[in-house]
């Protein structure tokens, strides 16, 4: 039997619980499974891929410190073939971990120990904003994007000038820079934009969104005085303004 509205089973949102602790596996899946979730937990990335393989996945509880392969490795892996929200549980204090993750694509992270009912609360608002706001192009759906002589691959995460030489981007700018071209000629806004790349933190003050798009235009050569290729919606966000075929 289920909570919270009692949502067929078919129809419950399915979470994927990776962590080596059974405790915590059996903790989680039996909590959210009183929550109107349907949970699959197992202990390793070996076992996430045989569940990917074979069943749809809504979201995935990610534990930073698996043995052998860690969180960090397998959100890395996900994220170049899937974009299911990826939340990730850390025992680890030190700030540079939460950062990498974000960076990676993690969409939020939880750290160790913590109060089941916080994580559900974390789960819902992923869920919600995977279901309302655009996200990062699937390289199962789109292979790469050609723009302005530009073309930035989805597949292995590399931009490539006019000329076919390879430019470096940061993990940051690749999923800001993927967001803008498959938004096509829609405006996102910076309070989008904040949540898609950085989660809970997401503040709405926040202008790192600005610093992030003004080295996007410094390097695609787009004059900020009159950028051509990222353009400034005032008052609104921003929108790529030229022609973008996707593959």
């Amino acid at each position: 039997m289920t909570r919270d509205g009692d949502a067929p089973p078919d129809e419950r949102p399915h979470v994927l619980v990776v962590d080596d602790d059974r405790e915590i596996r059996t903790l989680l899946a039996q909590y959210l499974e009183k929550h109107a979730f349907r949970t699959t937990a197992v202990p390793d990335g070996r076992e996430m891929r045989r569940v990917l393989e074979r069943t749809h996945v809504d979201l995935i509880v990610l534990d930073l410190m698996l043995p052998g392969e860690d969180g960090l490795s397998l959100c890395r892996e996900l994220r170049t073939r899937s974009q299911v929200p990826i939340l990730m549980l850390t025992a680890r204090g030190e700030d540079v971990d939460r950062i990498i993750g974000l960076e990676l694509g993690a969409d939020d992270y939880l750290a160790k120990p913590f109060n089941p009912r916080e994580l559900l609360g974390r789960v819902r608002a992923i869920l919600r904003r995977a279901a309302h706001a655009p996200r990062e192009p699937s390289p199962a759906q789109v292979r790469g994007f050609s723009f302005a002589g530009w073309r930035l691959d989805t597949v292995t995460r590399r931009l490539r000038d006019p000329g076919g030489g390879e430019v470096a981007l940061s993990g940051a700018e690749y999923r800001l820079l993927a967001l803008l071209l498959g938004a096509g000629n829609r405006v996102l806004s910076r309070t989008q934009l904040n949540e898609l790349l950085r989660g809970r933190d997401a503040d709405p003050f926040d202008r790192s969104i600005d610093v992030r798009v003004s080295r996007l235009r410094q390097i695609l050569g787009d004059d900020a005085r009159a950028a051509q290729i990222i353009k400034t919606v005032y008052g609104e966000g921003y929108v790529i303004g030229v022609d973008v075929r996707s593959e």
